[in-house]
């Protein structure tokens, strides 16, 4: 029987080819996004694969979601949201909102996988960071504060997770994903598989792509 990845957050760069890739490898991926004819279109793409149209923005929703692909070795979370703007005009309510799928989306997608990898004695668990995180711009300042968020998060669950076999880690992609680029999906999703591969006493926490 298979192992399976769920990929949270699928469209068509990086997400996609993180799900090709591990399917590839002769995973079961389970793709996730919101809309539900692209989750259809990119369920006929990857080999292998299921695909659930949900929301990361419904906690609920996206726990029962998750549930439903267990028991998973691997989760990646590639969803993030940002209202543009500076911080001095960002309502309260958009920078909630950007907050619950950056954030709570991943604590709850976490939180429902890692029971399972912990009974397993191993998981991987890979996040889409950005270079926001590094270095902030005051026009996107909601999504920054995201993705500096989301790297907090990493290595605080990294520092818990690692003693039960579990590799956390955050890819912070610094630059504009295209195809035939440096940037390419294609390219970047192979970190992703690396990191996988890391054994127990080698897991890097943060793959910085320049």
């Amino acid at each position: 029987m298979s192992e399976t990845c769920v990929v949270i957050g699928v469209g068509p760069g990086i997400g996609r080819s993180v799900a090709r890739r591990f399917a590839a490898e002769g995973f079961s991926a389970v793709v996730m996004a919101r809309d539900a004819d692209a989750v259809a279109r990119f369920e006929r793409e990857i080999p292998n694969s299921r695909g659930i149209a949900v929301d990361a923005a419904d906690e609920e929703a996206l726990r029962s979601a998750v549930r439903s692909a267990m028991p998973a070795s691997v989760l990646v979370y590639n969803v993030s949201a940002g209202h543009t703007g500076g911080a001095c005009g960002l309502p309260a309510s958009d920078a909630i909102a950007d907050f619950q799928v950056n954030i709570v989306g991943l604590l709850a997608a976490v939180q429902e996988c890692v029971p399972r990898m912990r009974e397993a004695g191993h998981g991987t668990i890979l996040i889409t960071g950005g270079g926001l995180a590094l270095t902030p711009m005051p026009a996107l300042a909601s999504l920054s504060m995201g993705k500096a968020a989301q790297r907090s998060l990493a290595f605080s669950l990294a520092e818990e997770l690692e003693p039960a076999g579990i590799h956390v880690a955050t890819v912070t992609v610094c630059g504009f994903v295209k195809p035939g680029t440096h940037f390419d999906p294609g390219r970047i999703a192979d970190e992703y598989w690396r990191l996988h591969m890391q054994e127990a006493g080698g897991f890097e926490r943060e793959m910085v792509y320049r």
